[in-house]
């Protein structure tokens, strides 16, 4: 018997239904999701955005994905670590996605502490998405070179690994160096949080990031069947099992003009597809398909309805 899809609310981007200052109405959609019996809650981030945010244009509909160059400058990012640490004390089951987290931004003894206590404070529902976006203004503001971003998280993630595993811990690399460091205390699991890593494309870093250290594989779009064909040759050549990676699809929200939202049935329709693909755990963004906050309970209660009679 098929089991139910596992159905994931994505918290970041809904400004058509919050207010960008009021986080704690952010933290009850969760618990609620949590109550209509959702796998699990998504934040992105962003530390801060320049003139390259919106350098395509904004969005028609802001209902839309945030994508490169297609939103203001000014759209609200809070911290979502901070965010889904709140959000950790109010929940009791559901999993909290840390997606999109700019590593290349932080130093990885810092991103370990931070993800390590969180980790903890879930009991072991934390899952990260490391990633090295696209935003050249950011890394500007920052003072982190652009074009090393990649070459940089690939560090992080050795520095992540090793931190979990071992006290004292040293570690001499290109970006990063430091002898018999403690870092206490660690993660929840001895191996740290669950790590997703997605891409548009199945190319040569990401695919060596999830066949080395990843747990999911969540892409941006619509994978092809030759990315997902390499993907499980890969697993396979590395002794990894390919049904051991979590498959993250989503729904598909069409809309009719610049100003309506989607149609909930349409967009869960091609779900069906992807599970016969391998995908198990699917994303869903309010905003695109109600108006009113008001209407997210029922809203919530509906997508686990169809979900259950996919």
């Amino acid at each position: 018997m098929a089991s139910t899809p596992r159905m994931l609310l994505i918290l970041s981007e809904n400004w058509t239904l919050a207010d960008g200052r009021d986080l704690p109405e952010l933290v009850r959609w969760a618990r609620e999701a949590e109550d209509a019996g959702f796998d699990s809650v998504m934040l992105s981030e962003h530390v801060v955005l320049g003139p390259d945010a919106g350098a395509l244009g904004v969005m028609a509909n802001p209902r839309a994905y945030a994508a490169p160059g297609n939103q203001d400058p000014a759209t609200p990012w809070p911290s979502s670590l901070l965010l889904l640490s709140a959000i950790a004390s109010a929940t009791s089951r559901i999993r909290l996605v840390a997606s999109a987290v700019l590593a290349p931004l932080r130093h990885p003894l810092l991103l370990a502490r931070e993800l390590g206590t969180l980790d903890l404070l879930s009991e072991g529902r934390l899952v990260v998405q490391p990633g090295v976006s696209w935003s050249r203004d950011e890394y500007a503001a920052l003072g982190v070179p652009f074009g090393r971003r990649g070459r940089i998280l690939d560090e992080q993630l050795e520095i992540l690994d090793l931190l979990w595993r071992e006290t004292p811990a040293s570690f001499h690399g290109e970006f990063f160096d430091f002898t018999d460091v403690y870092l206490e205390p660690k993660a929840f699991r001895p191996e740290g949080p669950r790590l997703w890593f997605g891409g548009q494309h199945v190319h040569g870093a990401v695919l060596d990031r999830l066949v080395r250290h990843g747990h999911g594989f969540h892409p941006f779009g619509t994978p092809t069947p030759e990315d997902l064909a390499m993907l499980r040759a890969g697993l396979r050549e590395a002794g990894r099992d390919p049904d051991e990676i979590e498959m993250v699809g989503g729904t598909r929200a069409t809309f009719r003009d610049d100003d309506s939202v989607a149609d909930l049935g349409a967009a869960m329709a091609p779900i069906a597809e992807q599970v016969e693909q391998g995908f198990t755990t699917f994303c869903v963004k309010p905003s695109q398909f109600i108006d009113s906050a008001e209407e997210l309970p029922a809203f919530l209660r509906d997508v686990m309805c169809r979900a259950e009679n996919l």
